[in-house]
């Protein structure tokens, strides 16, 4: 890691005395998933380590990411209505099954780690962490069902954001509440995104251009997982955060420190909109793909970063240091003089070769912070991330919910 430390005393000191505390009110997490996931787990070797299914749920994601960008790497496969969608219907399926992977172990990591007597802060910490790298993954590569007629650039990048927002502002109510309340929507999003990828093999992804009056699938899909996020979500969010105050259980953080987890969200949000609506080269239409990489990662890094305060009770970061290149590029991609000033223009294929470097180096920058994290914390507690290094505790433990609507837990560190 060159020498290079991202967790200080502090946090260290603060991930000892965490606990992992949640509530989930949803009747299909709460009635049928986790029944059926405490069923799933019991068949699982003792030895396997939590975090394992926790990579492998989110390997399942990049496969997707990786298969579908192959097929259609500019999201035009789905445009040409009489050709129909040109991507395979087996890779439609493919992707469904480990939509459904990834879901499912991601249910049952925490419940294995309770299993093996392996809770603890790193798990969390793993699988929260990955889960914002997979909010950028999934609707980059469901929007290949629509094709850019449908569903242009500028749109998916909103819809992109709205994941960000639903994702982040969950890690925003905890930091200030100190208590996870698990959305709604994860499940039923889960299980829809399968659902949509099924429907794709079993009668052609072309369903997905049909149209009702003007008002087109993709249409729907866009206006619903907005509308998604803004009534069964955010106002839920708002409220705990003002009953945390008015009641004194949260953090009761003065408001300035209330809100600095959006400092550097929404400095983002401004830089990538600018970028996106003022590249001389129209770069959300030249490289949209590599371009929602790189939102992607700097994000999934702001993210972790508020997941490691929040897990630590520290201070939050007001600035992400990875938008200083992000902030340079975009001064030069978006410099109104630039030919001017230089003598020639920013050439497309110039620009194409800037988001690929940064996007490589963003990556880079963020895989090294991911390593440096469960390094440091590996070495601290005194364990492996992939492997067992203790005793399991009796495998006889009940791992079934005794509260329908609420559920404390601590996740798994191993």
């Amino acid at each position: 890691m060159c020498c290079m430390r991202y967790l200080t005393e502090t946090h260290l000191r603060g991930f000892e005395r965490y606990k992992y505390n949640s509530i989930d009110t949803s009747f299909l997490s709460v009635y049928v998933m986790h029944p059926f996931w405490n069923t799933c787990v019991k068949c699982l070797p003792m030895w396997l380590a939590p975090n394992v299914l926790t990579f492998v749920g989110f390997l399942m994601t990049v496969v997707n990411f990786i298969l579908i960008s192959y097929y259609d790497w500019d999201f035009t496969a789905a445009n040409d209505k009489e050709v129909g969608n040109t991507v395979p219907g087996w890779v439609w399926t493919v992707a469904a099954i480990n939509i459904l992977i990834y879901y499912n172990l991601d249910g049952m990591d925490g419940k294995q780690a309770r299993r093996t007597g392996t809770s603890g802060p790193l798990g969390e910490l793993f699988d929260h962490g990955l889960d914002s790298y997979s909010a950028a993954l999934i609707p980059i590569y469901i929007f290949s069902l629509f094709g850019t007629n449908d569903l242009p650039p500028i749109r998916m990048f909103f819809v992109i954001w709205n994941v960000f927002l639903n994702f982040y502002f969950t890690h925003v109510e905890k930091y200030n509440t100190g208590v996870m309340f698990l959305p709604w929507g994860y499940d039923f999003t889960m299980w829809g995104v399968s659902l949509m990828l099924f429907v794709a093999t079993l009668v052609g992804p072309e369903i997905y251009r049909s149209s009702f009056y003007g008002i087109t699938v993709a249409n729907v899909f866009e206006v619903g997982l907005i509308g998604s996020g803004i009534v069964s979500s955010h106002p839920i969010i708002i409220r705990n955060i003002y009953l945390s105050y008015k009641n004194k259980t949260g953090k009761m953080r003065p408001m300035m420190e209330m809100l600095r987890p959006f400092f550097a969200f929404v400095w983002l949000l401004i830089i990538t909109v600018i970028w996106s609506f003022f590249s001389r080269n129209n770069v959300i239409n030249l490289e949209p793909r590599i371009l929602w990489i790189l939102y992607g990662t700097i994000f999934s890094n702001i993210a972790c970063r508020l997941i490691v305060a929040q897990m630590s009770d520290t201070r939050c970061d007001g600035f992400n240091i990875l938008m200083w290149p992000l902030a340079a590029t975009v001064g030069v991609c978006c410099f109104p003089w630039y030919e001017h000033v230089f003598g020639m223009d920013l050439t497309p294929q110039g620009e194409r070769w800037i988001v690929h470097g940064l996007t490589i180096f963003a990556t880079l920058a963020h895989w090294h912070y991911g390593y440096g994290l469960v390094s440091e914390m590996c070495n601290h507690f005194n364990i492996s991330c992939f492997k067992i290094t203790k005793k399991p505790v009796n495998s006889v433990q009940e791992l079934n919910e005794t509260d329908a609507t609420k559920r404390t837990e601590t996740t798994e560190d191993v």
